[in-house]
């Protein structure tokens, strides 16, 4: 949905990401086994937070992994986007806060940590335009990438609720949205049933 928040919106969804992440501050996650870090920073809002590190893997918790406090309540902004686009009766209980430098990517995965895959999961980009690049529900599945500019929202829904996706590149100086540029993706999600 290119362009769904305009700039004002973009602002305002802004703000209540910074109190946020003043709550519960940006972090660098690790890979499972590896312990390898990640290229994004993250943080989550809502009654639970997707994490990942060495040791106990990809999972979802209630409370942050540095400060054992538990997460801030998702903006309302977002529980009403969610409302309008996602065509799912009940609210996102995670909603992960991605911050990517202008050398971030993320590699093509999946989000199947969450037991619920009826409900979408609902992605909006803020700041510098990113390349996005989606798949099928296979590795095998061929891709294709498109750019995201702030303010567009993606739903992986249906069918493509398990469609491999990632972030091959970040086009900085894009938007001015963010003081010192780089882009933070916010994916919001219902882990459990219903």
């Amino acid at each position: 949905m290119p362009g769904l928040l305009s700039p004002t919106e973009q602002a305002a969804l802004l703000t209540e990401i910074r109190a946020v992440v003043i709550a519960a501050p940006l972090y660098v996650p690790t890979m499972p086994r590896t312990g390898k870090p990640m290229s994004v920073r993250m943080t989550n809002c809502g009654v639970l937070g997707w994490v990942t590190d060495k040791e106990r893997g990809y999972r979802y918790q209630e409370t942050h992994p540095a400060t054992g406090k538990r997460w801030p309540l998702i903006p309302q902004r977002l529980l009403e986007l969610w409302d309008e686009v996602s065509g799912y009766p009940h609210s996102p209980e995670a909603c992960l806060i991605n911050f990517y430098s202008q050398d971030a990517k993320m590699g093509l995965h999946q989000d199947r940590d969450e037991k619920n895959f009826a409900a979408p999961v609902v992605s909006v980009s803020l700041g510098d335009d990113c390349l996005f690049r989606v798949g099928g529900n296979d590795r095998e599945s061929g891709t294709a990438s498109f750019r995201l500019s702030s303010g567009d929202v993606v739903v992986l829904g249906g069918e493509g609720r398990l469609a491999f996706h990632g972030v091959d590149r970040i086009y900085p100086h894009t938007s001015d949205l963010l003081k010192n540029g780089g882009r933070i993706n916010l994916t919001l999600r219902r882990v459990n049933l219903p």
